[in-house]
């Protein structure tokens, strides 16, 4: 496809004049642009960074991949297998299930056809009774064959009262689903609307996480691939919408018909002062490496006194993401970083890996502030884009917190741009 991104701000009128200008270089602005573009519609993709991605990106330090804040990419949402089907991500999985530290020591909660050895940790009640595996199984087959449609439609209240209603034990909410979805909903009383929770499990039963292996930024660097050359401005910050375009940081006029704001949240409620954007929630990741893994498996690891929300030997999942010879782990917790809170960290990592993790380098940190959105009940599942003639939103804020939503997200700016242009 060639190079999709035209670096420097020394372009001709014709090269300016676009019918569409999007205004971030994330996957809903991507995904919004590839639809558009397909329409035979004129696009110009303005991205403030020195690359696309957004909160999607990858780093190189010291011969490491790391992600900014641990990701993780599941193939089987439907907006990823429409647009990214066969493009070579080389995905590397994780280990089905989950693995979670108990007083007792670590306890798998997986597919026992999967790992046959799990079915100790099930029938003996280490992890579950069997109420709860009734329910487990209940829900996992209900929302494993549902339509997204039916399941967008059930009345909303929180995931914690949900559990409850499926027929889940307090004690069994504790010991698994608060830790482990505290790791993907980024809270800690699992507020976050059912309706998101219900799809979200879904996707898990249908899917199979994974980290691409060269990281997770590979995944809007295939989505840019896919558009002509010279579609992508990078370093190119947009100041404010005209009432023809957008003037950029350097004052220059980009004219276009209409303008998607596809940034994030910040920018977008700067540029469109009259859309509301929901509260963020806020994670940190802490990066270590070591001369060998801690754990010899690729599994998510999570923690029954919820001392941090999740931790991953990477480097067991993709071996690309450290040289040969050293491994990478990568923990989250959620909030900003603070002077001692990776110094805290090093005792709970210690006892859940087994192992002296006051001896792991602490490579790198990295906090993300507008990590995830709050999805409290109600939560609309997607909302229009349209703000006022010429003008849109999109990313996950308009819709769920997730790739499947930020790219559902463009696909309905998109439409919605059509539509108003009578294409």
């Amino acid at each position: 496809m060639g190079d999709p991104v035209m670096e420097g701000n020394n372009v001709s009128a014709t090269e300016r004049s676009s019918d569409v200008v999007v205004i971030g270089a994330g996957v809903a602005g991507l995904a919004c642009a590839q639809d558009l573009l397909a329409a035979g519609v004129g696009v110009r993709i303005l991205e403030a960074s020195d690359g696309v991605g957004g909160r999607m990106r990858s780093d190189r330090v010291h011969g490491f991949v790391i992600d900014r804040g641990f990701q993780v990419f599941n193939p089987s949402y439907p907006q990823v297998r429409r647009r990214l089907a066969g493009d070579g991500l080389d995905l590397r999985p994780f280990d089905r299930g989950v693995l979670i530290h108990t007083d007792t020591g670590r306890r798998r909660l997986t597919d026992p056809r999967a790992h046959p050895s799990t079915l100790v940790d099930l029938l003996s009640g280490r992890l579950a009774g069997p109420r709860d595996l009734a329910a487990l199984g209940a829900l996992s087959a209900s929302d494993a064959v549902a339509p997204p449609h039916r399941l967008k439609r059930r009345p909303d209240r929180t995931t914690r009262k949900a559990l409850a209603d499926a027929g889940f034990t307090d004690a069994f909410v504790e010991r698994f689903f608060l830790p482990f979805l505290s790791g993907v909903f980024l809270e800690d009383r699992l507020e976050t609307s059912a309706r998101v929770f219900h799809l979200v499990w879904r996707s898990m039963l249908r899917g199979t996480l994974s980290l691409p292996a060269t990281g997770i930024g590979a995944v809007p660097l295939a989505l840019a691939a896919s558009l002509p050359k010279a579609t992508v401005r990078l370093e190119t910050p947009v100041e404010r919408l005209t009432d023809d375009g957008v003037e950029t940081a350097s004052r220059e006029l980009v004219p276009a018909r209409a303008v998607v704001v596809a940034t994030g949240p910040g920018p977008a409620g700067t540029l469109l002062p009259d859309i509301t954007v929901p509260a963020y929630r806020v994670v940190t990741t802490y990066y270590h490496v070591m001369p060998g893994p801690p754990l010899n498996e690729p599994a998510l690891l999570v923690d029954t006194r919820r001392r941090f929300l999740n931790t991953c030997v990477l480097s067991n999942v993709a071996a690309s993401y450290a040289p040969s010879g050293r491994a990478l782990v990568a923990t989250s917790v959620l909030g900003a970083d603070a002077e001692g809170r990776e110094r805290a960290l090093r005792a709970p990592l210690s006892e859940v890996y087994d192992t002296d993790a006051d001896r792991w380098e602490l490579l790198t940190v990295r906090t993300v502030p507008d990590a995830l959105p709050v999805m409290a009940p109600p939560q609309e599942l997607s909302r229009t884009t349209r703000v006022a003639r010429g003008r849109y939103v999109c990313g996950d804020h308009r819709a769920t917190g997730s790739v499947q939503g930020a790219m559902a997200s463009g696909a309905r700016a998109a439409r919605e741009v059509l539509r108003d242009l009578g294409r």
